[in-house]
């Protein structure tokens, strides 16, 4: 499944000015007065603020991974990216949802600048997301893009929609885990798995 590339049909885009009035109509259902001195400026902030926070919908996976190395001195093992931060936001209440992911990849022919794999994760995080999802979408984007010969990801997280709403247990933590190609065997994925556990 293409995730990045997915059809979205949507609406005319609403405007600037559009979106700063519905920050002030959310503002106005809380029971506030969006018109006080500490909120006047605050739904062109939280606009400019949703542009950064979910910059992942205008950015091509296939152009962070277009730019690969064939040339690695002969090496023929897995390459593991470990302990990266990302903040994302729950597509169910757009609450926070903060972790860690951990990426390996067993290369064929081609290898990408290891700054390359955390892009990948940042992409997938700045959007509305679910976990689940967001973990499939990583393994897929490596295994379609640099025909990689096995992928494993690894998503620990903290989801705000748990600790601060709902069930309010703080200090949970959700585990979801992919596996592709030779990552399939369990061998690897135990190793995968201590790997990622070891010093983490």
């Amino acid at each position: 499944m293409k995730f990045e590339k997915k059809a979205i049909l949507r609406k005319k885009q609403p405007t600037r000015e559009e979106a700063e009035e519905a920050v002030r109509t959310l503002l106005l259902w809380v029971g506030e007065d969006p018109d006080r001195e500490g909120l006047i400026e605050t739904p062109a902030r939280v606009v400019r603020a949703y542009k950064e926070l979910f910059s992942g919908y205008g950015e091509s996976v296939e152009r962070i991974l277009g730019t690969s190395f064939g040339e690695v001195a002969g090496y023929k093992q897995s390459i593991l990216v470990k302990n990266i931060q990302f903040f994302s936001h729950c597509e169910h209440h757009m609450v926070p949802i903060i972790g860690k992911a951990h990426v390996a990849y067993f290369p064929d022919k081609k290898v990408v600048g290891l700054s390359k794999i955390s892009r990948i994760v940042e992409v997938f995080s700045r959007r509305l997301q679910t976990q689940e999802s967001m973990t499939a979408q990583i393994a897929d984007a490596l295994i379609r893009h640099l025909k990689s010969v096995g992928v494993a990801v690894f998503i620990e997280a903290e989801h705000f929609c748990m600790t601060m709403r709902g069930v309010q247990k703080q200090a949970s933590s959700t585990i979801t885990m992919a596996f592709e190609g030779t990552y399939k065997d369990e061998q690897a994925q135990a190793r995968f798995i201590s790997m990622v556990r070891r010093s983490s």
